[in-house]
């Protein structure tokens, strides 16, 4: 009897052993898929070629090969546009893991009444996933596809890079795409300076960008950023007087030409770095001065015959170059 016995809990044993294999073996092979399923990179975009003084200021910059204005991307993104981002399209972002059941839920629910989709529910990082999928049709297998594709960005990225992600390829109308090329495009300046009614219009835009810009449909867009600004103060962001003069402030008419200050350089340096950000040792506010110059002497050199000129700025300590 103690044989059989012996037998028996040897068999049962043995068993025990395999499943425990076999579900670990499942567990290995279901970590590989997750890990593996996210591309790297997440996006593979040509970007714009940008030209910075010794100070931030932009210099000029050349447009990316298939002719957006897409700017390298950022790490991380100003205060306010970020405030104003999270409180329009995802209020829980540091919370959630990636999706956010109750508001894929609410949606549903939206999408079952209105017979058609209405709503996604979806949260910054999957609304991130589907920019780098190249708008995939918006279909429950897509979805899911994005749930689990923002988890897995959230397990190997921080919220702040996720954000920048966003940032930097967001659509903002037009060939405008991502923060850096919006903020230059629509404001004049870069998105660090941005007022709370301008961080507030770059916060609305990514949402339909098409349907909604400063060229097309106006009224609309004055108003959602209004909605948006006013929804800040309701929560304590920006008091009352900051909300009344911003939703005073006038909507931008149409995008603007970036600076052009220094063409030769920039012309080199996107012949050499294609598609990245270049930080200079010149001087945005002498190489102004230094042009106006070139400019007010030209008409007399060519008086006298001579077509080309070349000025050069140094600075004799450090031998670095200022216009």
């Amino acid at each position: 009897m103690r044989k059989i016995s012996r037998r028996i809990a040897k068999a049962a044993g043995s068993r025990w052993s395999v499943k425990r294999l076999a579900w670990t073996g499942a567990l290995i092979l279901f970590l590989i898929i997750f890990w593996l399923s996210l591309p790297s990179p997440l996006f593979d975009d040509p970007y714009a070629t940008v030209v910075y003084d010794r100070h931030g200021r932009m210099l000029g910059a050349r447009i990316a090969s298939d002719g957006q204005w897409r700017f390298p991307p950022v790490d991380s993104v100003p205060d306010k546009f970020e405030t104003c981002l999270l409180q329009y399209e995802d209020r829980h972002f540091y919370q959630h893991p990636g999706f956010n059941p109750v508001s894929l839920g609410k949606a549903f629910i939206r999408n079952i009444k209105a017979r058609k989709i209405v709503s996604g529910g979806s949260t910054l990082t999957m609304q991130t996933i589907r920019l780098s999928r190249k708008g995939k049709a918006r279909t429950v297998g897509e979805k899911l596809v994005e749930i689990w594709l923002a988890f897995r960005l959230e397990v190997a990225f921080s919220k702040h890079s996720i954000l920048g992600m966003y940032a930097s390829h967001a659509p903002f109308g037009g060939n405008t795409v991502g923060l850096g090329a919006a903020s230059w495009r629509y404001f004049g300046r870069p998105p660090g300076e941005l007022s709370w009614a301008e961080a507030a219009v770059l916060a609305v835009l990514p949402n339909a960008p098409s349907a909604i810009h400063p060229g097309k449909n106006r009224d609309l867009l004055f108003e959602k950023r209004n909605r948006l600004l006013k929804s800040l103060k309701d929560i304590g962001i920006i008091d009352e007087i900051t909300c009344e003069l911003s939703c005073d402030e006038p909507l931008p008419i149409s995008p603007l030409p970036l600076p052009d200050l220094a063409p030769h350089l920039v012309g080199r340096i996107f012949r050499e770095m294609p598609g990245q950000q270049y930080f200079s040792s010149v001087d945005a506010g002498l190489q102004v001065k230094v042009n106006e110059t070139g400019r007010r002497n030209q008409q007399m050199l060519m008086a006298n015959k001579v077509f080309n000129a070349a000025i050069l700025v140094l600075d004799l300590k450090t031998r670095e170059i200022l216009a």
